[in-house]
């Protein structure tokens, strides 16, 4: 019988979560492109919740542009990811309330916020209408969303490439058709009918491309660590130079996004806006 694939509790808290937790930096890198997409401009006194937030970069950056009467907020349903945006945030003299929690279910303080953000962290709800109405009566009064997901894998083959080249040469997880994961707001329609039914108002989801960069001598590290084939990697039992050829193929194919000491794409995405 086919084994039951892991809850996004499981996940995040398990092979997921480890893995972005050592990615750390280089996620960070990565992404650092969106950083001023969410927290620019932010009112030195808003309150802000960051969904999905991970090991912290972006609360980190919002909470830097507050003042005194400003307040940041993460929350996650990966305790490992927490334990580190934690120890950042104590590290940088930072003070952010971090919680660990499915921010579907988590009963927040309502009217409490004055904005939530999210870098790629709305897309992995089992219930996305459910949360998105958790979320919006955490908002006060004319409160505002922005979110960033990702569009369809066709508008994005560099976050494709590792899989459809290992393939053949790996049993991958599945993605769940139509469920939770890294591609489930592709359709902005789907997401403009989620949040309609949520009861949000004034949704505007617009492509936002975003170009994206790694140090190209990090590349194996990315596809060994993240994703489908870094799940796949970490549970086959290979032998060693086995697992070398496989990662070697797999880092090759992606020739064609790199320029000199970097390797480069274009993150193809949505920002959703919504109040």
């Amino acid at each position: 019988m086919p084994s039951t694939p892991p809850t996004q509790h499981d996940l995040w808290n398990g092979p997921a979560g480890d893995a972005w937790v050592q990615a750390q930096s280089l996620l960070d890198g990565m992404f650092a492109g969106f950083v001023s997409v969410l927290a620019d401009p932010v009112d030195p006194a808003a309150h802000v919740l960051d969904v999905g937030c991970g090991t912290g970069a972006l609360c980190l950056a919002i909470a830097s542009r507050l003042g005194p009467d400003g307040r940041c907020g993460g929350v996650d349903i990966s305790a490992p990811m927490i334990d580190v945006a934690r120890e950042r945030a104590r590290s940088a003299g930072q003070s952010i309330d971090f919680t660990v929690a499915d921010a579907e279910q988590h009963a927040f303080a309502p009217a409490s916020l004055d904005r939530i953000v999210s870098r790629f962290g709305v897309m992995f709800f089992n219930d996305p209408v459910q949360a998105f109405a958790n979320l919006r009566r955490a908002l006060r009064s004319g409160g505002s969303l922005h979110a960033i997901a990702w569009r369809g894998p066709a508008d994005n083959p560099f976050m494709t490439t590792a899989e459809r080249v290992a393939a053949p040469l790996l049993t991958l997880p599945a993605r769940a058709e139509g469920g939770p994961g890294q591609f489930a707001f592709a359709d902005a329609d789907k997401v403009r009918g989620i949040l309609k039914d949520a009861g949000w108002k004034d949704i505007q989801i617009t492509q936002l491309d975003v170009e994206c960069s790694i140090p190209a001598d990090q590349l194996p590290t990315y596809v060994s660590l993240l994703g489908p084939v870094g799940q796949a990697l970490r549970a086959a039992d290979l032998a060693p130079a086995d697992r070398t050829r496989i990662l070697q193929t797999v880092v090759d194919a992606f020739a064609p996004f790199v320029q000199g000491d970097n390797v480069v794409f274009n993150a193809a995405c949505w920002s959703i806006r919504a109040v």
